[in-house]
């Protein structure tokens, strides 16, 4: 009687804690599913919009990964889509050369100044008789002919070297110089450029662990930079903070490694896709006016 008891228990409950136990299974197999694909998925994704702007090349889109600084260990935060006709731009060497010889020349002024011969001390008298003397006839010793005397077609100062680059070059010139960046591996995107300290060696170390350098070039849309890395990067030499508005291809160029936030890319490309397609194009392709700024 009591064997046949047990038996019908067993019956009852050895099914259920077998459908128990494959139920955990199963769930502890979801769960480790879902923190690896928690792990693998990035945690921010930010596409790219066509709507207003479509690309020339729709076979050449870019992407570039969103790093973390607020710690000094690289931690990848999500994944930004760049617009092909600012990032994937053809690299054109010699619209770049053409701007850094701009960049470099309009504001120069020359101060080289030589002395005409109305300039130079002396020769108020004639040196010797129009006649009787024999010798060839002069009337100052500061005569361009005489050692010491004035220079003729010499530099005057201040001489100016300004000249504007045509509108489109300086607007080729930024995307070449950003494409390039990009294909170099050269450009970073970070998420802000807010840091947990103002000490430089936070940015040193952090420089030092993402291989950046050995100049730094950080960009963002905002003039007004935080504090703690106005404070970090004020003694270093080799990092230099700027606003988008600000950016060109001189320091582009000048620094090796560049560093745009979200912010600053949204921005850039806003500005750049605006002056590729804007319909008065034809008025800025006219010589520049001084009255015109």
């Amino acid at each position: 009687m009591l064997k046949n008891i047990l038996n019908k228990s067993r019956q009852v409950w050895t099914p259920l804690a077998r459908g128990l136990s494959k139920t955990n299974t199963q769930s502890n197999v979801a769960a480790e599913s879902a923190a690896a694909t928690n792990i693998t998925k990035p945690a921010l994704i930010l596409p790219q919009d066509y709507a207003d702007y479509a690309p020339l090349n729709r076979n050449a889109p870019r992407q570039a990964w969103i790093e973390n600084i607020d710690a000094v260990a690289e931690r990848k935060m999500g994944l930004i889509e760049l617009h092909p006709d600012v990032f994937a731009a053809q690299p054109r060497v010699d619209v770049i050369q053409e701007n850094i010889e701009w960049q470099r020349k309009y504001r120069y002024v020359s101060l080289a100044h030589a002395k005409t011969r109305a300039e130079v001390r002396g020769g108020g008298r004639k040196p010797w008789p129009q006649k009787g003397m024999g010798r060839a006839r002069h009337g100052s010793i500061r005569s361009p002919l005489f050692k010491g005397g004035g220079v003729i077609h010499g530099p005057r100062s201040p001489t100016t070297h300004f000249y504007m680059l045509p509108f489109y070059k300086r607007v080729m010139g930024l995307t070449s110089t950003l494409s390039v960046k990009l294909a170099q591996d050269d450009l970073h995107v970070i998420e802000n450029v807010d840091i947990p300290t103002r000490d430089a060696q936070f940015i040193k170390d952090l420089i030092a662990e993402r291989n950046w350098g050995p100049s730094v070039l950080i960009v963002d849309k905002e003039y007004m930079f935080p504090e703690n890395i106005c404070y970090a990067t004020d003694d270093l030499g080799y990092v230099n903070l700027m606003p988008a508005f600000g950016l060109n291809v001189y320091s582009m160029l000048k620094h090796d490694t560049l560093v745009l936030t979200v912010d600053a890319i949204k921005h850039l490309e806003q500005r750049l896709l605006y002056q590729q397609h804007r319909t008065d194009a034809t008025s800025k392709g006219g010589k520049f006016k001084l009255d015109q700024v």
